[in-house]
């Protein structure tokens, strides 16, 4: 990540100079983008792969860069909301997948994830208030207050799941859906390696495969999951050779640049009709699994002219009301006419509402 945040740096300021051998090409006066070297990336049953060089652009570096800072924003707002309401499960860092990954591929396709899922919220377009609102239970958050840390949804993004991979068949799932409407989609359904060992992935494998699903299946293998290391956990590592029979390629997950053109080149797989590919982000989280692990939360408490809306965000988070008991069964599908929701006590009417 610091290597991406430098590079970022000398595109913005136009800086000349070769760094070691990362930059290959750079105008002198404020270039307006750079040409990079990218690690190559390890492949299974494919005969090329994603390319070595790409080139980042003043625009595009200016975007990862706020989303990088809104992403460690993030990590910090234990320290701006009072403990007696901010009760969630926080799981942050890996910044370079996420950014990655949404730099490629299209608004229009589908990204399902883990409870790893808050930069996933954030890149797929919600801001930081409804983030924060939901992460404290409030009306103004992405899922009206009612999901909370592990059930974030956006537009074609569809959570943060709780259960330790069961994310995995629904990706497969909106892949045929993609398919079935014939739709020029592809679906993004992402797992860490601690989930990698979950008897339903391979099963989800197989329909996939035979079905030929654009459906990308990603592994962030932080090499903990929670905290034991993989090599305890399973007996081969080689997570993007899992697929067995499915194409499979190994990426450098810290560096921006490399998860966005081998995401480019999985997509177009899927979308050439290949069916399904895998890809292993190999990355590292250097702090806890989340806020349960004590003394180990201590991120960047700078955030430039991402400060204020962090702030506000959190004033917000904290000042809007919580959702009131008749909304209890709202939202319960989202297109059927309202109906009466039966709940504990049978003297109390609930209505569903779209």
């Amino acid at each position: 990540m610091r290597k991406m945040l430098a590079a970022v740096s000398r595109v913005l300021s136009g800086a000349a100079q070769k760094p070691a051998s990362r930059v290959l090409v750079a105008s002198r006066n404020f270039a307006n983008d750079a040409t990079f070297e990218i690690k190559k990336c390890d492949l299974h049953r494919l005969e090329e792969g994603p390319p070595v060089t790409t080139v980042l652009t003043r625009e595009d570096g200016l975007k990862y860069y706020r989303m990088i800072l809104c992403f460690i924003a993030l990590g910090t707002v234990e320290t701006l909301l009072p403990r007696n309401i901010a009760s969630w499960f926080l799981l942050l860092l890996q910044e370079a997948c996420c950014v990655g990954l949404e730099a490629g591929i299209n608004p229009t396709d589908h990204l399902i994830t883990s409870y790893r899922a808050h930069g996933f919220t954030f890149t797929r377009g919600l801001s930081v208030r409804e983030i924060l609102a939901e992460l404290t239970g409030r009306r103004g958050g992405c899922a009206k207050g009612k999901g909370g840390s592990m059930h974030m949804y956006a537009k074609n993004f569809y959570g943060g799941n709780g259960i330790v991979g069961a994310q995995v068949p629904l990706g497969a799932g909106i892949a045929l859906a993609c398919k079935y409407n014939g739709k020029d989609e592809v679906c993004l359904t992402l797992y860490g390696d601690g989930a990698a060992n979950q008897g339903q992935i391979f099963e989800a494998y197989n329909m996939a495969a035979l079905w030929k699903l654009p459906c990308i299946f990603i592994c962030e293998n932080n090499r903990y999951g929670m905290g034991t290391s993989v090599e305890r956990a399973a007996a081969s590592t080689d997570y993007y050779k899992r697929g067995d029979f499915i194409p499979g390629i190994r990426v450098d997950g810290m560096d921006i640049l490399c998860v966005r053109e081998a995401t480019k080149f999985a997509a177009a797989h899927c979308r050439s009709g290949k069916g399904p590919i895998l890809m292993e982000l190999q990355t590292y989280r250097y702090h806890g699994h989340s806020m349960s692990d004590p003394g180990v939360r201590k991120l960047i408490n700078f955030f430039f002219k991402v400060r204020k809306e962090i702030e506000d965000a959190a004033q917000f988070a904290t000042a809007d009301p919580e959702p009131p008991l008749e909304e209890l069964g709202h939202h319960i599908y989202s297109s059927d006419p309202p109906f009466e929701v039966r709940g504990a006590n049978q003297w109390i009417k609930f209505k569903s509402v779209s």
